[in-house]
């Protein structure tokens, strides 16, 4: 197969000509710019615009990456490089709000003091400079060399910045050629998002001893640092659904692997299509995300992986006690440390647009930066005690090795060495399935090295409770004894080692939706782990629940196949709506004289009352009743700690975490208000209370409204499309949701039996006819069939060749 491949490369004539898309397999046309007479890299699209690159080396391979996702996303691309390279100040003015896909920056110059420290630093090419598996192995290193060169490519070729088509970046000034170390900057930002780069405003801002009080050490302060992480890392964050169905649980397949996450649709966290080949070394499909020159979640002829957001806390916190003297020094074992004092200036775009520079003072400890905020939590610097974290992915420069152990693995055992042997995965677990019929759960990642033993001993009082209800640890800095520990395996001093993680193989299914390891199959819960890597017998959410009594209804039906996995997925049922919409209408057709109490006074809500009653309970686009469901369920958990949800009369029991909690507590005051606000919310938009999801859930391409399926997480709806709520015209925009979806299923053939649906499409550009293409088949619950084998990629109906040469 693979030789065919490299013959029918060699057959191009070499010619420069226009790219249209081509009904006929045998003329597809070529582009080239001819400036030698070996190809680099060979780029064959086929529908919907997704590249198949093929390249004798991982230079290569780099090569035609960089130039395809370039030539789709270069705006995006170069925006986030703008990010990294600490100069969105420069450009676009102090204010703004930051780059939300890179760091939690809620300024472009908290961004640039930020990411500029960074670079000062010289931490990134440190970590680069180590050999293997600390740093990036020789085919990444390739990679990215190669990436580079492709990159830079496609904006000479288009004649630089004035040349490209994309309205959003044409003529800008910031778009500009990249380098290495650009790329460096990137992944070890994506490395960092969930921890230090998730409180840059308070790393940045922080001061000595301008804080009076502290924290108090309770219950309370713990549920609302609970809930500070669950409002960055949880629902409302990027996650996903991962189920791998193995022999037993396949109806007439080995197995199958239902890929879901649940990511950004705009900026650098994108999904972008590709299927990476260099003949004998490499062959898989997929789809990385755009600040990644590789794939992040695909599959090859053997096994098929995705990934899930994580239950594990990757970042520490260490209370500092200061020295009597100087609030910029602090105490380990009695003995006075200095603070590291950074200072860090960045030139900052004036009104009249002339540059001025900017210099702040940043701090630093052994532990790692001063922090004023963690967890959209206050800490406060006082005269007696400081706050610093310490992020477990500070020196991960490892994940694209994980990615490439992945890419090239052989079945799961394969899957939990590469795992296992470069843990270089910053927050997520592994889903995966082989040919041979073996389902796989692995959250082998980076997690902080804090037992149970250790947070018991050095968990400050506040701590205690912290590490308690959300695993986060807040140690005492004043004690050395409480530093990180240690094991064997790891691959890194500070990190747990991959024997202390959880995996489970199975021959009839494992699922994740984003919770701890537990319940991954109800019928072999995964207990006794630390703490740090997720909690036991507490309430699951509910899709966690839609997650796992779906793929126990697939199996009481037969097992699954492709086609019911993929019908599953596209159900849009709702787990919530099925415990609570029934109570809901009941208690509306209940309301003295049909008015419902609201925040604005009573509310006539007679309308709404058949509209749930008649409601299928789905989030499909003709489904009626379901946005006003939405928006009642809303009002009651608009941000509320995951998984504390609903108010329900049946308390959650461990001894039946599938069914409880359930039955909807109408008669709480809340209840009903929260009711009558959403009646009194859409009346106020001017959406009819029965109103066709469809018409109200919509996204925006160029001139395209297209309507959307699913709904938001609190639905308990595998299929996420987390809206943006406008009050005047509703869901109008997407902030997470469904993104690359991809069903996988191995059979007796040689080829893998796959369908993919990129949900936010491939391209950025709004000019680009692969824009909104694979969006509007996602609104029809249409799929894409895989061209990942030779004889499927040759009988593309549409394609065009690009070959590069250098």
């Amino acid at each position: 197969m693979r030789r065919s491949r490299q013959i029918l490369c060699g057959l191009f004539t070499v010619s420069v000509l226009v790219a249209v898309p081509s009904t006929s397999t045998s003329a597809a046309p070529v582009e080239s710019d001819v400036t030698g007479t070996k190809a680099t890299a060979t780029i064959r699209y086929t529908e919907h615009g997704i590249p198949h690159i093929i390249a004798d080396g991982f230079t290569g391979l780099g090569y035609g990456y960089g130039y395809a996702v370039a030539k789709d996303n270069i705006c995006v691309l170069a925006n986030s490089y703008t990010t990294v390279r600490a100069q969105r100040s420069r450009f676009f003015g102090p204010g703004g709000s930051g780059d939300v896909t890179v760091s939690s920056a809620t300024t472009n110059l908290a961004s640039d003091l930020y990411f500029q420290q960074v670079n000062n630093s010289g931490v990134v090419w440190s970590l680069v400079s180590q050999a293997a598996p600390r740093g990036p192995q020789r085919e990444v290193r390739d990679m990215v060399a190669g990436y580079v060169e492709g990159y830079n490519r496609y904006l000479r070729d288009v004649g630089g910045a004035a040349g490209i088509g994309d309205p959003t970046c044409r003529g800008g000034e910031w778009v500009t050629p990249i380098t290495e170390t650009d790329v460096w900057h990137m992944l070890h930002a994506m490395a960092t998002y969930a921890g230090t780069g998730s409180m840059v405003d308070g790393i940045v801002n922080a001061r000595p001893g301008t804080a009076t009080g502290g924290l108090a050490a309770n219950a309370e302060t713990a549920a609302r640092f609970r809930a500070g992480l669950d409002e960055r890392f949880g629902e409302n964050s990027p996650g996903s659904n991962g189920i791998a169905v193995g022999a037993a649980g396949a109806a007439h397949d080995n197995s199958i692997l239902l890929g879901n996450p649940h990511f950004i649709w705009q900026g650098v966290n994108r999904f972008w299509q590709a299927h990476l080949t260099v003949p004998g070394k490499l062959n898989a499909a997929g789809a990385g995300l755009l600040g990644t020159p590789f794939l992040s979640i695909g599959f090859n002829d053997k096994i098929a992986w995705t990934h899930t957001w994580a239950a594990p806390v990757t970042f520490g916190l260490y209370e500092l006690r200061l020295a009597p003297d100087d609030p910029t020094s602090y105490l380990v074992d009695g003995k006075k440390e200095r603070m590291r004092r950074t200072s860090v200036s960045v030139p900052v775009k004036q009104p009249d647009g002339r540059l001025a520079v900017v210099t702040r003072t940043l701090y630093a400890t052994r532990y790692g930066p001063v922090t004023s905020n963690a967890a959209s939590m206050d800490l406060p610097w006082t005269g007696t005690s400081a706050y610093a974290v310490r992020d477990a992915n500070a020196t991960n420069m490892r994940l694209m090795n994980t990615s490439f152990g992945l890419a090239t693995a052989q079945d799961t055992a394969g899957v939990v060495d590469a795992l296992s042997r470069t843990q270089g995965l910053p927050i997520f677990n592994t889903l995966a399935v082989d040919r041979s019929g073996n389902a796989l759960y692995a959250d082998i990642q980076v997690v902080p090295h804090v037992t149970d033993a250790l947070a018991q001993r050095c968990a400050t009082p506040l701590g205690q409770y912290l590490f308690h209800v959300a695993g986060l640890a807040l140690l005492n800095g004043a004690d050395s004894t409480c530093a990180w520990g240690a094991d064997s395996d790891s691959v890194e001093p500070g990190l747990l080692g991959p024997s202390r993680m959880q995996r489970l193989v199975r021959r009839d299914y494992v699922t994740n939706s984003n919770q701890s390891p537990w319940l991954s199959n109800p019928h072999a819960p995964i207990t006794g782990y630390q703490r740090i890597l997720g909690d036991v017998y507490t309430e699951r959410t509910p899709r966690t629940r839609e997650s796992l009594l779906s793929v126990e209804e697939g199996l009481a039906e037969g097992g699954f196949t492709a086609a019911s996995m993929r019908q599953m997925l596209f159900t849009n049922r709702s787990r919530v709506a099925e415990l609570a919409a029934a109570d809901t209408a009941r208690m509306c057709a209940e309301f003295p004289g049909g008015l419902a109490p609201s925040t604005g006074g009573p509310v006539d809500v007679t309308g709404a009352c058949a509209a749930l009653a008649s409601w299928d309970h789905t989030y499909s686009l003709d489904s009626r009743g379901s946005l006003l469901f939405e928006r009642f369920v809303m009002k009651l958990v608009p941000s509320a700690p995951v998984p504390a949800s609903l108010p329900w009369r049946v308390p959650f029991d461990p001894q039946a975490p599938l069914t409880t909690p359930n039955t909807l507590d109408t008669g709480r005051a809340d209840v009903q208000r929260a009711f009558g606000d959403a009646v009194a919310e859409l009346r106020a938009a001017g959406i009819p209370l029965d109103a066709r999801l469809g018409d109200h859930q919509t996204v925006t391409r160029g001139n395209q409204r297209i309507p959307l399926p699913g709904g938001s997480w609190q639905m308990g709806i595998l299929n996420v499309v987390h809206p943006v709520w406008h009050p005047q015209a509703g869901n109008v925009e997407v902030a997470t949701g469904s993104t690359y979806i991809q069903v996988v299923a191995f059979d007796g053939s040689g080829c893998p039996n796959v369908t993919t649906l990129l949900a936010s499409s491939q391209s950025a550009d709004p000019t680009s006819p692969y824009h909104a293409d694979q969006t509007a088949m996602f609104s029809n619950g249409q799929w894409v069939q895989s061209r990942f084998c030779e004889e499927s990629d040759l009988a593309a109906p549409a394609s065009r060749v690009v070959r590069l040469t250098k």
